[in-house]
């Protein structure tokens, strides 16, 4: 069983000492995949078992465990290599777009003036004169001017306004500013179940491991109306994930505790949750400004000079007559003309979708915010019930003095370290 990263980054988190709890808190998992992944990791990384005298486990690892597992797996090196890799390649697929793009306008535009110009000629003589300079005569100057690289300026379309504002670079160059054009800047709520599971997590915790359901509603979608939200049943996931236990108060009432998230490989502190799982909402890009307009002038060009070329270009004479460069863009004239359109079309799809989008994030968010609100005004019903929860709750902490076996050195050296503590549990067994 290959390590599991999450679990190899939340042991660094902690300190390289955890328990289950502590892997399952830290990294929103459920409880037996927290186990299943810190018994393979131990075994694989040389880590220890330290076993307290209650019965609970701590794992403890060496603080260069990545290295163990890299010099050990093949895969890891690889996946690691590939990370690499994968960086750079994404990054030439983000600016290709902004690349086509120039490329689109440089062959329409080029084109454009060689048909014109070859038109405005008296001869033949001079239309074959006029098509061999007119590529080159004619080139707005930014095309081929010193100024080329400027693209790849994270500070373009905004460099003389920040100069005057003395504001912070903008973190895009204009390539890349295309792609977040074109497609966004991804999903923001990608680990969405992960914060969720992690702030439930982190709840239960500060709360010693004993909750009531309304403690964990902020947390949580489609909650139900009902029987469904009266009995609860929205908790059956919790449960499951962090091996909970419910219990039910004299008045009829359910808490829920969790032993496995009470025991701890050292203390800890509170830690700060929200008081409600919020989502963000999408952005439509995070390019600047003058990026965005810069982009969608440049498609719009792209896409006007495509319509006049494609006119010039209409009964083929053009292409036939003077060959080369304008016959090249002539049979693949279709394909620009395309591409000119997705770049207005797709962005334009895709700001009309995120407004959708926003729309639900917004009501998600709103009842979460309203589960949060009653909690904080909980009624007289809803106190008795919460105090009633803190009759479970517990925190057991497993120290050096507190284990009765541990992997990191023999038994028989154990044993002799620890004779009189070992001595005074038999003569308390004895007087027992």
């Amino acid at each position: 069983m290959a390590p599991n990263p999450i679990i190899m980054q939340a042991v660094e988190q902690l300190g390289y000492r955890v328990t289950v709890g502590d892997v399952a808190t830290q990294a929103g998992l459920n409880l037996n995949l927290a186990q299943q992944g810190l018994l393979a990791l131990a075994t694989d990384a040389g880590g220890h078992l330290q076993v307290a005298e209650s019965g609970d486990m701590v794992y403890l690892f060496p603080k260069n465990f990545r290295a163990i597992l890299r010099n050990k797996f093949l895969r890891l090196r690889l996946q690691e290599w590939w990370n690499k890799v994968w960086k750079v390649l994404f990054y030439l697929i983000r600016i290709s777009f902004g690349i086509i793009l120039l490329l689109s306008i440089a062959l329409i535009f080029i084109s454009i003036i060689i048909i014109i110009t070859a038109t405005n000629q008296s001869s033949s003589n001079n239309r074959g004169h006029s098509h061999s300079n007119g590529g080159s005569l004619f080139l707005p100057y930014f095309w081929i001017g010193p100024d080329w690289f400027w693209f790849f300026d994270p500070n373009y379309g905004n460099r003389q306004y920040r100069q005057r504002r003395n504001r912070e670079p903008n973190e895009m160059n204009f390539f890349e500013a295309i792609f977040s054009f074109l497609f966004g800047d991804g999903n923001p709520n990608a680990n969405l179940e992960e914060r969720r599971w992690q702030e439930i997590a982190n709840v239960i915790r500060n709360y010693k491991g004993a909750v009531v359901a309304e403690q964990i509603a902020p947390y949580l979608d489609n909650i139900g109306q009902g029987y469904a939200k009266e009995y609860e049943d929205y908790m059956l996931p919790v449960l499951t994930r962090f091996n909970g236990q419910p219990a039910v108060s004299p008045e009829g009432e359910i808490v829920y505790h969790f032993p496995e998230l009470q025991t701890l490989a050292q203390r800890r502190y509170a830690q700060a949750v929200p008081p409600y799982l919020q989502e963000l909402p999408w952005r439509f890009s995070t390019a600047s400004s003058g990026q965005i307009m810069a982009a969608a002038g440049l498609g719009a060009l792209n896409f006007v000079g495509a319509l006049v070329l494609g006119n010039l270009l209409a009964n083929g004479t053009a292409a036939a007559k003077l060959g080369g460069l304008v016959a090249f863009v002539h049979s693949i004239y279709w394909l620009l003309l395309g591409y000119g359109i997705a770049f207005l079309g797709v962005p334009l799809v895709r700001y009309f979708w995120i407004q959708w989008k926003n729309s639900k994030i917004a009501v998600s968010n709103q009842q979460r915010q309203e589960q949060a609100r009653q909690l904080s005004q909980a009624d007289h019903n809803l106190q008795h019930k919460i105090a009633y929860a803190r009759q479970f709750a517990a925190e057991t902490v497993i120290r050096d003095e507190d284990l009765a076996y541990t992997t990191e050195t023999d038994l028989i050296d154990q044993e002799a370290a620890r004779s009189n503590q070992i001595e005074a549990e038999w003569r308390r067994r004895l007087d027992q």
